[in-house]
């Protein structure tokens, strides 16, 4: 394999770069002290579930912080919880900083602008031509992700330290949040393939010990463990991937594959099938159909959890690695128009489910797999940059609105905790009116909601609206438009891509203004009593929002199109020209995709307008003041009882995959073959045999002289009469 070596000469060689290595270290290191400090057990661990609710996962644990502090049951914290409410959010905000300042040294070079900077650490598997190096490659792709990485992460950090701060695992807590954000760091920052598949598996184990963080609560271990091994078929497909780019390219390096792609005929079988295993592994750590089950049961950690795991982390990793192979894809149609296909079914599909969640977390949940799915129509149409741009918008924005839900969720839990109330603080049933309780909360879930929805100037409008523009710019002209798949013309599914992007967005603006009203608006149905203990958080949780609020707000800015006139600036796609610029260009095809100024305001209108639609139906269909709170609703039925159960895909699973394999595994794998073959004729058989043997040998020598006596008569006999009858 030809390893990236240390590009001496290299204009970041003498700068801030060389030390890049810190980034992904300081995590590790505050992940090492923290999972020390956790040694020490709490001195008074908190009590059981307050609420007595089983569907409370999140906040039955993070309730003590929520307590007033001259209530009789106020959980003691953990000896060692200031100590580590420094070090987690500190390490963070430490590799956020080196990050930034590697980023303006980067910025300021301009020869380093058309060539990666490769950090070569020292040489990690030389096995013959496989020879692989611990390297980290900075480009202008990887500084965006690092950013989004460090920084969200930094926010999320700091709004633990208020929502966790009296669990009894809280340095538990947060070492697994620093393992989180390394392997994070280490899957964007790997300059190959095998490195980035470290980070890979890495944050699929964080992500198992997080949100089954509560694991002396089977739904929580058992969400945990679903997660785990959901991702694990897609890290097959990842590994048949490089197995396949090894034998071919004789390389797993990012540069070595993209110079020996430069050879493989274009749509060729072999780029085609190395482009779909890299997917199926997308399909697993980004939760797209079929794989996507795992993602809403990941709400069983804390709220925190899940807003890093949906917003900077792990589900946007399978957007990241295709975005870093992009000649690779660039190079498959029929791979690519398998991506956008699946992304624009996943958006749709998702959207439909969060129409009937009334979990808060659930409802986020679902819209994070469906504007997954936007970020795959992107990337999977050859808009590089416009999948990635959407990938930082939609941290900024879903960052807020899970931080912000936390917010509700730890407002919802103190007002019946104080109460001894037993209701669920996450239906939305239970909560309303919460406008006037917690102000500055409800802007900002507002601001997010607007972004999320796809309203002009927020950030979400931009990005989403650039994704749309490109799949309709590429109908025509494109390499994608001249392929086939499945026997349809591309430009064909190119046009039905666009519809279902369009109908998630309705979607989209319905739900979450469904959330907005339930949650915020009519008559509080939390209960009267519970109604005066309601409040803003601590500043050390609001404080986050109100970042991520501006950043929700005016983030979109970073890539106005030309289109906007003066304000067209696309900072981010001229950013990302010498990384993803290639794949870009192959993927325009030689006549090169063209739409007239008067059909980009068409279609810019046409988004506007539905996403208004979708806000006006909900506002005007939906009735806050009708709604009654979880224990007096009724049942649902019909499509909103399927809705609500949510396709029943997991019950499909259960019947086709989960209890076939199961019935195989115990009949004939355990008491077949374990039980039966190796235990019971193997072990056991042996041993019967031996037995056997032991008992024949111990009636032989029964010490009796007169029975010896007669069988050495018997053996005499016996040998003369074989030499006397010959």
């Amino acid at each position: 394999m030809q390893t990236a070596p240390l590009v001496t000469g290299h204009p970041m060689s003498d700068t801030i770069a060389r030390f890049a290595w810190l980034i992904p270290l300081l995590p590790l290191v505050g992940f090492a002290l923290n999972g020390l400090l956790s040694l020490h057990a709490a001195a008074h661990p908190g009590p059981a579930d307050p609420s007595g609710s089983d569907d409370d996962h999140d906040v039955a644990h993070a309730a003590p912080a929520a307590h007033d502090h001259d209530d009789a049951h106020q959980v003691a914290r953990h000896p060692s919880a200031g100590l580590v409410s420094l070090i987690g959010p500190g390490v963070l905000a430490l590799s956020f900083a080196m990050t930034l300042a590697v980023l303006y040294q980067f910025g300021i070079a301009d020869q380093a602008m058309h060539e990666p900077y490769v950090l070569t650490l020292f040489q990690w598997m030389p096995a013959g031509k496989l020879s692989i190096d611990v390297a980290f490659q900075i480009d202008q792709l990887s500084l965006v992700m690092m950013s989004i990485v460090t920084g969200i992460g930094t926010l999320i950090h700091i709004f633990s330290v208020g929502y966790m701060r009296d669990d009894p695992g809280y340095p538990r807590y947060f070492a697994y949040l620093n393992l989180f954000i390394f392997f994070m760091l280490l899957l964007v920052m790997g300059a190959n393939y095998p490195l980035m598949f470290v980070g890979w598996e890495g944050v699929g184990l964080c992500s198992y010990l997080l949100i089954g963080f509560w694991f002396s609560d089977k739904s929580n271990a058992d969400a945990g463990k679903k997660a785990f091994i959901v991702n694990r078929i897609g890290d097959f497909g990842f590994l048949v991937a490089m197995f396949l780019m090894f034998a071919n390219f004789g390389t797993l390096s990012f540069a070595g594959v993209e110079s020996a792609a430069a050879i493989v005929p274009m749509g060729g079988a072999l780029v085609t099938a190395i482009c779909l295993f890299l997917f199926l592994g997308a399909t697993g750590k980004s939760a797209q159909i079929p794989l996507f089950v795992w993602l809403p049961d990941a709400m069983a950690g804390p709220t925190p959890v899940s807003a890093l795991i949906h917003a900077a982390t792990m589900v946007t990793a399978g957007v990241y690695l295709i975005a870093r192979s992009a000649v690779l894809f660039s190079m498959a149609p029929v791979a690519q128009l398998t991506v956008a296909v699946v992304g624009a079914l996943t958006a749709v599909f998702a959207a439909t489910i969060g129409l009937k969640q009334w979990d808060i977390k659930k409802v986020l949940a679902y819209s994070t797999v469906s504007q997954l799915g936007y970020m795959f129509v992107g990337v999977g149409v050859g808009a590089y940059s416009a999948g990635v741009f959407h990938l930082m918008t939609h941290a900024f924005f879903k960052a807020l609105l899970f931080l912000g839900s936390g917010s509700v969720i730890y407002a919802m839990h103190k007002a019946y905790h104080a109460t001894h109330s037993p209701e669920d603080a996450q239906d939305m049933r239970n909560m309303g009116g919460l406008r006037k309780r917690m102000p500055v909360t409800f802007v900002l879930m507002w601001i997010a909601t607007f972004s999320i929805a796809g309203i002009p100037p927020f950030s979400g409008f931009f990005s989403k609206d650039e994704i749309l523009g490109a799949v309709f710019a590429r109908t025509h002209g494109s390499t994608l438009a001249e392929a086939q798949w499945l026997g349809i013309p591309g430009s064909l599914v190119l046009y039905g891509v666009y519809v279902l992007g369009l109908a998630a967005a309705l979607m989209t603006a319905i739900y979450m203004t469904r959330l907005m009203l339930y949650t915020f608006h009519g008559p509080s149905r939390t209960g009267e009593k519970e109604a005066t203990h309601l409040k803003e958080a601590p500043w050390i949780m609001t404080g986050p929002l109100v970042v991520l609020g501006v950043l929700s707000a005016v983030g979109g800015f970073a890539n106005v199109p030309a289109l906007y006139g003066g304000m067209g600036s696309q900072l981010l796609h001229s950013w990302l020209e010498p990384v993803l610029g290639r794949g870009t260009e192959i993927s325009l095809g030689t006549e090169g995709v063209h739409l007239s100024h008067a059909t980009e305001y068409l279609l810019i209108g046409v988004a506007i307008a539905i996403a208004v639609i979708g806000i006006v139906f909900a506002w005007l269909r939906l009735k806050p003041d009708a709604l009654v709170p979880a224990k007096s609703a009724p049942v649902e039925e019909g499509l909103e009882r399927t809705l609500l159960h949510k396709w029943y895909v997991d019950e499909a699973y259960a019947r086709t995959v989960v209890q076939p394999t199961l019935g195989i595994s115990r009949t004939l794998l355990w008491k077949g073959i374990d039980a039966g073959i190796i235990d019971g004729l193997l072990v056991n058989g042996s041993a019967l045999l031996v037995r056997t043997v032991g008992w024949v040998g111990s009636q032989l020598q029964s010490g009796r002289v007169g029975t010896y006596a007669w069988v050495l008569l018997m053996g005499v006999l016996s040998v003369l009469s074989a030499f006397s009858f010959r």
